[in-house]
This record gives structure tokens, C-alpha cells and sequence, in this order.
């Protein structure tokens, strides 16, 4: 029953990430980088703050919890305060969680990703001035299975380490063409009637990321050449294709970097969030903002021939020396 509650409670607290944080107060304030400017600088004094403050675990999380409930029966009517103490509230949880999914295995994790996935993309399209009633059923789901939690941690000792540089490189990617997507008038797979696709490839995407088994540096590549290919079809204007290939990628890089990310210590934890859920996504909506996505392909080719690079160059090496 517990590893239930830990499924539900991982699920719905990133449900309110993506339809409240992420999706719903940047639209309602219509993507206003000024306005919205405290909930992200909130997040990363949370995020960094969270480790300093002297209580338990279990007690920040129901805190830091009440609070963004709190803040959900004032959605979306925020102020640059309330903005703040959001963004200091799920800044904080963010690691919190994070550190949460340690006690999962790998077939709860798939679970609550796929319930993340089914539940935000059913409703993506749910009016964003309306969704005070959606955050306070998540956030007190998230709330009450806090207090349910199991206590016993997983070994997750043998699972890839990706470099940070990398995975704010695919966050970034991902954040630029969310954020183009869902602002395009001539082209939305959310509201183009893609639903059931887009679903049906996250759960693929998640079962491949835990059954795939490639090299780091295999993956590393097939991730980047997936980015590359929903950029293309971005461009190409090609709707269904896209809600095939863009829904597999971001379901497949956020399963590698969760693999990454509950191997280290919470401290570490918190910095990495920093870096990935803040100032990566946020550099993301701005490129987004201010149409410089065109200039991504080029980030794209750089990675491209970074990791080409470092899987070949080795076997070059070994030639030399024989």
C-alpha cells in the first residue's frame, strides 16, 4: 500500500508542476518574463535554501506543501509576493521529491511518470484561468500521501552517470520547443487533436527508457538525434509526426536523468535543480519568447559532434597504441 502512495504522491506532485507551475501561470500572465520573473527566482531560493533548514524530511514536505496549497485557492490571482512564496514552495519540494523517489522501484517510477503523462496531456487544454480547482486536488492528494511514505531507500548505485552539462543541454531543448509548441497558432499537437498519440508515446517512451539497454554514450546520441528530428518536423509544420517522436523523447532523457539524479546526496540534489529545473527551462522560455529558435539547430549540431567525438576518439587512441 505504501509503494501505492509513493506512486500517487510522485505522480500528482508533477501534474501540479506541469499544469500549474509550468503551463498555467505562464499563459495567465501571457508569458510576461517580467511578471512572472519571482516564481522561477523563487524556485532556485528554495531549491537552495531547503537543505539548510533544521527539520525532518517527511515535516519539510508536508510544510512546504501546506504553503503551495495555500497558494492554490489564490490561483491565478498572484501578486510578485505570492508568486515568491509559489515558487519558494516548489523550488523547495522539488528535491524533496526527488530524494522521495529513492524509495521506488523502477515499476512505480514508470507508473507515476505514465499517470503524470496520461493526466497532464488530458488536460493541457483545460482553461489555465480555471485551474485553481485542478491544484488543489493535486496538491492535496500530494499533501495527505506525505504522511504515508515508506522509509526504506533503494540501491541505485548501478545506474548511469550523466554529466550535468548534458542533461541541462536536453532540458533546454526540451523547454525551447515546449514552449515554441504551445504558443504556435499554426501548429499545437496538444490542441490539433494528437492526444491520444502523444499519451500512447510517453508511455512508450518511459517503458523504453527502463528496458532499452544502450551504451552512455549510445544513448547520449539517440537522445540528441530524437531532439533533432522534433525540431525538424517543428519546423516542417509536420503535426502527427511530431506527436510521435517529441512525446518518446521527453519521457525518455527525463527517465536517464532521474536515474542520474537519485544516485547523489541531497545537497547535490538541490544544486542539480537548480540548474536543471530552473535556469535551464528558463533559458528555454526565453529563447521561446524571443524567436530565437531557429538558432537551436546549431546548439543541436554542436552536441551532435561533441558526442561523436567522445565515442570515437577513444577507439583512435587504441589504434595508435597497438
Amino acid at each position: 500500500m505504501q509503494r501505492l502512495i509513493l506512486t500517487l504522491f510522485i505522480a500528482c506532485e508533477l501534474c501540479y508542476y506541469l499544469l500549474i507551475a509550468q503551463t498555467g501561470i505562464v499563459e495567465y500572465f501571457s508569458s510576461n518574463i517580467f511578471v512572472i520573473a519571482p516564481l522561477p527566482i523563487g524556485g532556485v531560493v528554495g531549491s537552495l535554501l531547503v537543505s539548510y533548514i533544521k527539520i525532518d524530511n517527511k515535516n519539510k514536505i508536508s510544510l512546504f506543501l501546506i504553503i503551495q496549497l495555500a497558494m492554490s485557492f489564490l490561483y491565478p490571482n498572484f501578486n510578485f509576493i505570492t508568486l515568491f512564496i509559489l515558487g519558494f514552495a516548489v523550488g523547495s519540494l522539488a528535491p524533496l521529491i526527488i530524494n522521495e523517489i529513492k524509495k521506488a522501484n523502477f515499476i512505480q517510477l514508470a507508473l507515476a511518470l505514465c499517470i503524470s503523462y496520461v493526466t497532464g496531456t488530458a488536460l493541457f487544454n483545460y482553461d489555465v484561468a480555471s485551474r485553481d480547482l485542478i491544484a488543489i486536488i493535486l496538491t492535496s492528494i500530494t499533501l495527505i500521501c506525505s504522511r504515508f511514505l515508506p522509509t526504506k531507500k533503494i540501491d541505485y548505485s548501478k545506474n548511469e552517470n550523466y554529466s550535468l552539462y548534458v542533461m541541462v543541454l536536453w532540458v533546454f531543448l526540451d523547454s525551447t520547443l515546449f514552449e515554441s509548441l504551445s504558443r504556435d497558432v499554426t501548429i499545437s499537437i496538444w490542441r490539433d487533436g494528437y492526444s491520444f498519440e502523444i499519451i500512447l508515446f510517453h508511455i512508450i517512451g518511459v517503458i523504453a527508457a527502463f528496458n532499452f539497454k544502450i551504451e552512455k554514450n549510445q544513448k547520449e546520441l539517440f537522445i540528441v538525434i530524437l531532439f533533432a528530428l522534433s525540431y525538424l518536423f517543428y519546423f516542417l509544420r509536420e503535426g502527427f509526426i511530431l506527436s510521435l517522436i517529441y512525446p518518446f523523447v521527453i519521457s525518455y532523457y527525463n527517465v536517464v536523468i532521474l536515474q542520474t539524479i537519485i544516485k547523489k546526496d541531497f545537497k547535490t540534489i538541490t544544486i542539480y535543480m537548480v540548474f536543471i529545473g530552473w535556469l535551464a527551462s528558463g533559458a528555454g522560455l526565453f529563447v521561446a519568447l524571443e524567436n530565437l529558435i531557429f538558432f537551436v539547430p546549431v546548439i543541436l549540431l554542436f552536441a551532435l559532434l561533441k558526442i561523436m567525438t567522445t565515442q570515437y576518439i577513444p577507439n583512435n587512441k587504441e589504434v595508435k597504441y597497438v
